[in-house]
């Protein structure tokens, strides 16, 4: 009987070690490639692909998959555009026509990041935390650099840059707008993470 109990805890051991493995395999991929997680922005006028900056801004990147995953950003708009400048979006408030007053000032409830400002300059494509005057309240909004603005360098947190897609964001920069810098065409986003390998 001890004999019996001996061999299925030898087992069970095994089988816990080969899950363990696969576990880390799933995160290097196939072949042993090392994987990273990227995002997707979908809009009406096609994708943006973003590559993270975990390196220098990990709880930014920890804070955008987290609300990616569960769907935060799915409906809101790009709400602030400034031509050869930058796009803004992921205010929940934009999900909501009747709130256009309170565009620009929404966040998820309780969320203020510690700014982890860094010597990523901000030039075209980088995407950096939009923040109110205090260095540490950001939450959601993000905004995609158009042109390179070296002057928002150490002053905002950049986190990832757009690797694919930047054309999107030269189309949404230029919609016409009103009082605001709000597009008068509405620009939904849907927003997803998916592992590619790493570069």
């Amino acid at each position: 009987m001890g004999q019996r109990w001996g061999m299925l805890a030898c087992i069970l051991m095994l089988l816990g070690t080969a899950g363990t493995v696969w576990a880390e395999d799933q995160k290097k991929g196939t072949g042993g490639q090392k994987m990273e997680p990227h995002a997707i922005i979908k809009t009406k006028f096609g994708e943006m692909e973003i590559r993270f900056f975990p390196d220098v801004a990990p709880k930014h990147v920890e804070n955008f998959i987290n609300l990616a995953k569960t769907g935060f950003y799915n409906g809101t708009i790009f709400h602030r555009v400034i031509p050869g400048f930058m796009i803004q979006g992921g205010d929940p408030n934009t999900k909501d026509l009747n709130k256009k007053s309170e565009y620009g000032m929404g966040g998820p409830p309780g969320v203020r990041l510690k700014a982890e400002f860094n010597a990523k300059p901000h030039k075209r494509g980088v995407v950096s935390m939009a923040r109110s005057n205090h260095p540490d309240s950001a939450g959601s909004q993000f905004f995609i650099v158009v042109k390179d603005s070296n002057f928002l360098d150490r002053q905002y947190t950049a986190f990832g840059e757009v690797i694919r897609g930047m054309e999107v964001a030269d189309q949404i920069v230029n919609l016409p707008k009103e009082a605001g810098d709000l597009p008068l065409e509405r620009v939904e986003m849907s927003v997803s993470i998916v592992e590619k390998p790493a570069s």
